[in-house]
C-alpha cells in the first residue's frame, strides 16, 4: 500500500474509535472517521463524517465522500459497536436485535461497500474490532458476546473468501480498555425481585470495575498501528490484560467445566 494510508475508521466520536483516528493521525496516516452525529464534535481531532452503519444510504454517501477526496480506501477499521447486560431470561427483544444489528449487520454492511472500492484498489486492510468477551459466554453479557463471536467467524469466512486477492481482513479483539462504553451499554431492568437480582447487580459492579481498570484506549491503537503495517495478517489478534489475552488459550486447554468454574469464580458466582 501506498503511504500515507487513508484510514476509516466507524464508531470514532468516543472510546478506542476516538483513540484510534487520535493515534492514526499523529503517525502521518490520513484518518476519517464516522460518527451517527458529527456535529456534536466540532473540534474533533480529526475528520468525521455522518454515517449509521445500519443504513445502506448513509454507508453509501460517506464512502463515495472519501472515494471522491481521497481517490481510495486502504484501510477500514470497523469499530463501531455497542454492549448489552442482562440476565437471557429477562432481556427484551427490541435491544437484543439493536445490538446484533450494531455488532454484527453494521460491519458487514461497511465491508460489502468498502470491498467494492477495495477490489477497484486491488488492495486493502480490513481490521474488525472484536472483543475478548466473544471468545466465552460471560454470563449476564450473553448477547454482546455472541455478537461478537459472529464477527468474529464472519472475519475467519471473508479471510477465505479473499484468499484469491490482494485485501486481508482481521480481527482484533480488545479485552478490558478504559472507554465510556458503560454509559452507552444497553440494560436488562436490575429488578429486586428478580432470582438473579444479586447476581446481575454485582456482574454490573464488576463489568464496570474491570474497565476501569483497562488498558488506556490508546494500547489497543498502536496494535492497530502494528496491523497496518504488519506484511501479513493472522485470523485474529488481542489486546489487553494479561489474564484476558491468555484465557481463550486457557479455555482450550482446560477442562470444560474447570474452566467454567474459573469464570464463575472471577465473576463471583457461587
Amino acid at each position: 500500500m501506498k503511504e500515507p494510508y487513508v484510514v476509516l475508521v466507524t464508531g470514532a466520536s468516543s472510546g478506542i474509535g476516538l483513540a484510534t483516528g487520535t493515534y492514526l493521525s499523529t503517525r502521518g496516516f490520513q484518518v476519517i472517521g464516522t460518527s451517527r452525529t458529527p456535529s456534536k464534535y466540532p473540534n474533533h481531532p480529526f475528520p468525521l463524517l455522518a454515517m449509521d452503519v445500519l443504513n445502506n444510504d448513509s454507508i453509501r454517501h460517506a464512502i463515495d465522500q472519501i472515494i471522491a477526496e481521497y481517490n481510495c480506501i486502504d484501510v477500514l477499521v470497523n469499530n463501531a459497536g455497542m454492549g448489552m447486560a442482562g440476565p437471557v431470561e429477562e432481556l427484551e427483544m427490541e435491544p437484543l436485535d439493536k445490538v446484533f444489528d450494531t455488532n454484527l449487520k453494521g460491519p458487514i454492511l461497511v465491508m460489502q461497500h468498502t470491498l467494492k472500492q477495495m477490489h477497484k484498489q486491488a488492495f486493502g486492510k480490513i481490521i474488525n474490532v472484536a472483543s475478548l468477551a466473544g471468545d466465552n459466554g460471560l454470563p449476564f453479557r450473553s448477547v454482546y458476546s455472541a455478537s461478537k463471536a459472529a464477527l468474529m467467524r464472519v472475519t475467519e469466512s471473508l479471510r477465505l473468501e479473499l484468499r484469491h486477492t490482494s485485501i486481508q481482513c482481521t480481527t482484533l479483539s480488545p479485552g478490558s480498555i478504559q472507554t465510556p462504553i458503560a454509559a452507552s451499554r444497553m440494560y436488562a431492568s436490575l429488578k429486586e425481585d428478580s432470582v438473579y437480582y444479586q447476581q446481575y447487580k454485582s456482574a454490573l459492579q464488576d463489568m464496570d470495575a474491570h474497565v476501569n481498570k483497562g488498558l488506556q484506549p490508546v494500547e489497543v491503537a498502536k496494535k492497530i498501528e502494528k496491523l497496518i503495517k504488519a506484511k501479513k495478517l493472522k485470523p485474529h489478534y488481542s489486546v489487553g490484560p494479561f489474564l484476558e489475552v491468555v484465557s481463550p488459550i486457557i479455555k482450550f486447554l482446560l477442562p470444560q467445566r474447570m474452566y467454567e468454574n474459573i469464570i464463575a469464580s472471577f465473576y463471583n458466582l457461587k
